[in-house]
């Protein structure tokens, strides 16, 4: 591991991952995540994520059908343009339900708010959730909720590199992130709210393999513990992993709580020089 330390520190840029325990209540949400984009932004970070459904978590699919925007407009997306001008901070914002075609089910869109509060890019979680999970009880179907999203990788340039977008599920999918690579992503968001169940099995083992295997750094901010309704159980351990695969920053509870990390782009780019892997494929 010498090796990976090899790179003198330079000029870096400070990362946020926001951890949350989201409930039905979309203003005591909006209440939770503006205290920990505070939090935050008083770090020195720069860019934060937030995790997926951090508007709402809700009781019953009715709950985030009801709770959905028009794109472009409503409150969830009014609060953060007007948290990221103030704090003068970039946000991913996690997942939020946008309208879809018919009104029986919403968009999962992670949108993309600069410093000055505007939109710059939103993604739609491409892979929903409808499984059983193995050796337990549970079972899940994002589709009854929601649409998916187009099978396109998106990114977006910003100040300190390409970031590119995933959510959740899409972590067991490694094409999206080798089109995100191979779109120049520096930066992979996967916004998360894994089962506890899932989380102790994989939540670690994809994040790390999905940096590593890409050389970028990725930003996987969680949902953390049982929810208001109390049948749901979600894992937490929100990270920032770094392009070698190191835990940079890692969440410790089960409620709200900012993690921070410093991405240097100069080091990375020098990992993929000195260790040209995407520049070794064979396959494509």
């Amino acid at each position: 591991m010498q090796w990976a330390h090899a790179y003198e520190t330079s000029m870096t840029t400070r990362l946020a991952a926001i951890q949350m325990n989201s409930s039905a209540s979309v203003n005591a949400n909006l209440q939770a995540a503006g205290t920990l984009l505070q939090q935050a932004a008083d770090t020195g970070a720069r860019l934060a994520v937030l995790p997926e459904n951090f508007a709402i978590m809700g009781n019953a699919p009715a709950d985030t059908l009801a709770a959905a925007e028009a794109d472009g407009d409503g409150p969830i997306q009014d609060f953060i343009a007007t948290t990221a001008q103030k704090l003068d901070l970039w946000i991913v914002a996690g997942t939020l339900p946008l309208a879809g075609d018919n009104g029986k089910r919403v968009r999962p869109a992670s949108p993309v708010y600069d410093n000055d509060g505007k939109r710059v890019a939103c993604y739609d979680k491409i892979h929903l959730f409808d499984v059983g999970v193995p050796d337990s009880t549970e079972s899940y179907r994002e589709s009854a909720t929601f649409t998916p999203g187009p099978p396109d990788a998106v990114s977006v340039d910003t100040p300190w590199g390409c970031l590119g977008l995933t959510v959740c599920y899409d972590l067991r999918f490694p094409e999206l992130y080798r089109a995100l690579a191979d779109a120049g992503a520096d930066l992979i968001t996967a916004p998360a709210a894994f089962t506890h169940t899932t989380g102790q099995a994989h939540w670690h083992l994809l994040t790390r393999a999905r940096a590593v295997e890409n050389q970028a750094t990725v930003i996987a901010p969680g949902q953390a513990g049982t929810h208001a309704h109390g049948r749901r159980r979600t894992y937490g351990h929100s990270l920032i992993v770094d392009a070698w695969g190191r835990i940079l920053a890692e969440a410790e509870s089960d409620a709200g709580e900012v993690v921070t990390a410093d991405f240097d782009a100069e080091r990375q780019a020098g990992v993929r020089r000195d260790f040209p892997v995407l520049t070794h494929r064979r396959i494509n």
